[in-house]
């Protein structure tokens, strides 16, 4: 009968030596900073499991000592019903098979899950072992400090979307995997790397007459908007939008309606930068000049989307085909 009762005791125990060896690699192996950000995504398991996490070195002192206990106990449980050695290499077969391999295996995939499920236990020895675990927890925060969180680099974290991306199970397809490489990747870039150099811009003079070869020449152009410039083609001093021209005589000079806001930026501005510009100033195109003062292209909103999106926005409108390649000639 004693035989039966210390078999069942030591059955309970290996269970609970899993527990604490699954548990130790499962639960310490959660960031906090990942976390914290699935609570804040509505993650209930998530909140569970940090209530017990949040003091890491608590836990890890509770856990190993919970672990130690059980198995020092099924040692000694396994001398009282078998010989010496014979009772050593069923008390080391028990604890590494299935009280640190299986549990191990098993709880570490599926941490979050058995976490939450099993906070409510953990939390009953960390009450049991607080008086021995406090101390020593105390005396690691102290030393050690407060763990640093994972911070990733945008290398870092354009190479995790694209992991995540060729993993069917994270819901991420290729456009949205290249426009958040686009969008971690523009704030590097400048104005100069993305304009439209002068070359390929079409600009007006002031003293251009608006007839209907200038209004087809630039219908063919497709843009929307056109430096208007005076005497020399640094001196911008207005924009004349296309849509101006709607219901207008022809036989006007290009100075008389060009009376559009002139936004000037220089060529080695970050695109991050000009994107909050447009949008304080409600402007679409700005003007590009070098640190000298020379007119050296032309830059829009669009130009700026194209390179978060990752992709050329061609209309049927556009004049060039591949303006990417344009720009960079």
């Amino acid at each position: 009968m004693i035989s039966i009762f210390i078999l069942l005791a030591i059955v309970v125990l290996v269970l609970l030596s899993g527990l604490f060896s699954g548990l130790t690699l499962g639960l310490l192996g959660l960031k906090k900073s990942d976390l914290e950000r699935k609570i804040r995504l509505g993650d209930e398991n998530a909140r569970k499991v940090y209530a017990i996490r949040k003091r890491g070195n608590l836990l890890l002192c509770t856990l190993l000592l919970g672990n130690v206990a059980v198995n020092s106990t099924i040692a000694i449980l396994l001398g009282n019903v078998a010989a010496g050695v014979v009772a050593g290499v069923v008390a080391t077969g028990l604890i590494v098979i299935f009280g640190e391999i299986l549990p191990q295996a098993v709880i570490s995939r599926y941490a979050m899950a058995f976490g939450a499920r099993s906070a409510w236990l953990v939390k009953i020895f960390i009450v049991i072992f607080y008086p021995v675990c406090f101390p020593i927890a105390w005396t690691l925060d102290k030393i050690l400090g407060e763990k640093l969180p994972s911070v990733w680099s945008k290398r870092e974290l354009k190479d995790l979307i694209t992991y995540h991306r060729k993993v069917k199970a994270s819901g991420l397809d290729r456009d949205e995997e290249r426009i958040i490489h686009g969008a971690l990747s523009f704030s590097d870039k400048t104005v100069k790397d993305i304009m439209i150099s002068k070359t390929h811009a079409f600009v007006l003079k002031v003293g251009d007459v608006i007839d209907k070869k200038m209004v087809l020449k630039m219908k063919k152009f497709g843009f929307s908007r056109f430096p208007v410039y005076k005497n020399k083609i640094d001196n911008v001093v207005g924009v004349l939008f296309f849509r101006d021209l709607v219901g207008l005589s022809l036989g006007k000079k290009v100075g008389k309606i060009c009376d559009r806001k002139v936004l000037r930026v220089l060529d080695t501005r970050k695109l991050d930068s000009l994107l909050g510009l447009f949008i304080r100033e409600r402007n679409h195109m700005a003007v590009v000049f070098d640190v000298a003062g020379e007119f050296v292209g032309v830059i829009s909103l669009e130009d700026v989307v194209e390179e978060i999106v990752g992709k050329e926005i061609v209309d049927e409108d556009d004049f060039f085909e591949d303006v990417e390649k344009e720009r960079r000639a």
